[in-house]
């Protein structure tokens, strides 16, 4: 083993002296970039971990945090794990039902809240939680049945001049081997199942994935990363050790919406991501393109194309790339802030094609895997190596197998401690010689680069005995600049189908230049629509078997959302949910099946 058993402490540490910027953490609020000193956090550190210590706070007793990203979330995680408590981290998307049972089965003794909206919201559910003994808001009011952030660091601070050496003494008690954090899965059926993370689990996994991290940060004048995925999901999580061992702060937006400023206020070199926001993205670039005329349109869409075909193994001539780097893709990495490095894809499978593209315009784009049981990387590509389509190679003290129905096995020092409360569960997942099985499917290269084609539990069967894996399908629809959403149908039918969510903004420009009148009411059977539609399946299936081509679809007028529990809050499909929600649509899809 090459790191031996450390505490997510002691990483985090590590990196105070190697951060060239004096800065922390930052968080955007109301407009504003308010950033946080590294002594000014350490101190709330302190100050929190002495407050909660205070409040009854032990060595094991679990703390609920309920809270978009910010510096705060960031001084609580590091606060409770510095007394020896356990994180219990929620999704601001939770829902209700789901929040109350994650409070009530990890007996958190006491919950954070982000503001009093959230407070409000949860409160019905919290009073009937009697485990949980105190509620504290991080930007809320002070009034009875709620602490503020403040009041408890002004009693940690008082603690601390009191008793100078009791924060040392907690955090000296900390073990690798110590239940760090309980992450509670969103899952796609089920109740959530509380995975148990030990500090070693996630410290030797933000040491080993750091490795793969495509930048050193000592090339740069005060590296910064934007981020803006959930710090309640590891991939983030993880990702924010790492950021805090090389020295890097971690910019923290506040709307996905206008991330586009963000990139350019900011300029990071770096950004975590899930495949949506890329895909939306190299969407917006290419519609760019319909705005143009005449030459400059060919040359716009020629090097589009250019970074469409990209290859490593393989890449263009250095004079093409040249003229069409000089022309376009220079502009195109000004949208990201003219610094960026590269981006780190997990979460879910991303298209070939804009891996490509992105790789293609001269920023890195690396697809990683893992799961939160893995806390959560488990491949990557190595530095300087990429290869379109893979997830990469195992990350050092990890190995990697496929058993023979095709599950990726893993195993190694990042693999969870268990199911927290559910024994039979964790017995069902990892086996006596530690492989967790992670209920995917895959290969391994001749090379062991790993390549990922689907969830176990998403394979369906047609009734002609053909099996599909419908990811990559719906990742390739989505590709296009006309459809947002697709989920692909098909079990036990002769045929594939697709519920298909059109992006309608694009489609409205269609619309005006053709020169026609956006239609009111009903647009899911308009035959402009459709035809469009019909046009980009048609692209889709050229690629395709015979059994995955999708024959029919209907479209949707609305998306699928994580409040109406059709995605989980990591953005992945639910598909026993649409399959019942949307049966109606689906049955007359396959309406005239055997005619």
């Amino acid at each position: 083993m090459k790191y031996d058993p450390t505490t997510i402490l002691s990483v985090v540490e590590q990196g105070y002296k190697k951060n060239k910027t004096g800065i922390y953490s930052a968080i955007k609020r109301n407009g504003e970039w308010i950033e946080t000193s590294i002594d000014d956090f350490k101190q709330m550190v302190q100050d929190l971990a002495l407050g909660l210590y205070e409040l009854g706070v032990r060595k094991g007793d679990k703390v609920s945090l309920h809270a978009e990203n910010s510096t705060e979330w960031l001084v609580i995680d590091q606060a409770v794990l510095s007394i020896g408590a356990v994180v219990v981290p929620v999704y601001t998307t939770q829902p209700g039902d789901q929040i109350k049972y994650i409070l009530e089965n990890s007996e958190a003794k006491v919950h954070f809240v982000s503001n009093d909206e959230v407070f409000s919201e949860t409160k019905p559910l919290i009073k009937g939680v009697e485990n949980v003994k105190a509620v504290i808001s991080i930007l809320g009011s002070d009034h009875k049945k709620l602490k503020t952030f403040n009041k408890i660091l002004e009693m940690g601070h008082k603690r601390g001049e009191e008793e100078p050496n009791l924060f040392e003494k907690l955090r000296s008690n900390v073990e690798p081997e110590d239940i760090a954090t309980l992450i509670y899965t969103s899952g796609t059926t089920g109740v959530p199942k509380g995975v148990m993370l030990t500090h070693n689990n996630i410290a030797g996994n933000a040491l080993a994935a750091h490795e793969i991290f495509p930048f050193e940060t000592d090339d740069y004048d005060e590296p910064k990363v934007l981020s803006y995925l959930p710090l309640a999901h590891m991939f983030e999580r993880t990702a924010s050790y790492i950021y805090a061992y090389v020295g890097v702060p971690p910019y923290y937006i506040e709307d996905v919406d206008k991330i586009k400023d963000d990139f350019g206020t900011v300029k990071p070199i770096y950004l975590v991501t899930v495949p949506r926001l890329l895909e939306k993205i190299v969407t917006g670039i290419k519609v760019k393109g319909q705005e143009m005329s005449g030459i400059k349109k060919q040359l716009y869409y020629w090097a589009v194309n250019l970074a469409e075909e990209y290859d490593p193994e393989n890449p263009p001539a250095k004079w093409k790339w040249k003229i069409a780097d000089k022309l376009v893709y220079a502009k195109i990495r000004e949208l990201f802030g003219g610094r960026m490095v590269g981006f780190n894809v997990g979460g879910a499978a991303l298209s070939p094609n804009i891996a490509r593209f992105i790789n293609g315009i001269g920023i890195y784009c690396g697809l990683g895997y893992g799961l939160t049981e893995t806390s959560p990387v488990l491949t990557g590509p190595p530095r300087g190596e990429l290869r379109i389509g893979s997830s990469g190679k195992p990350i050092v003290d990890v190995e990697i197998k496929i058993a023979e129905d095709g599950e990726i096995l893993a195993k190694g020092p990042c693999i969870m401690k268990g199911y927290y409360k559910m024994p039979e569960k964790t017995e069902e997942v990892i086996d006596d010689d530690g492989w967790f099985y992670t209920g995917d499917i895959g290969y391994l290269d001749e090379d062991g680069w790993l390549f990922v084609t689907d969830r176990k539990k998403s394979l369906f069967k047609l009734s002609t005995g053909k099996y599909v894996a419908p990811q990559p399908i719906e990742n390739a629809l989505v590709n296009s600049g006309f459809i947002e959403q697709a989920v692909v149908v098909g079990s036990e039918h002769k045929f594939c189908g697709a519920l298909i969510v059109p992006n309608w903004e694009n489609m409205k420009k269609r619309f005006k230049t053709k020169g026609h009148e956006f239609p009111d009411g009903d647009i899911t059977e308009n035959e402009f629509v459709v035809k469009r539609i019909q046009k980009e399946v048609d692209k889709v299936n050229e690629n395709l078997s015979k059994w995955e081509k999708v024959k029919r679809f209907k479209i949707l007028e609305d998306q699928f959302t994580i409040d109406a529990g059709e995605i989980t809050p990591t953005l992945k499909v639910k598909r026993n949910v649409i399959n019942e929600k949307y049966k109606e649509q689906i049955a007359a899809i396959y309406e005239d099946e055997d005619s």
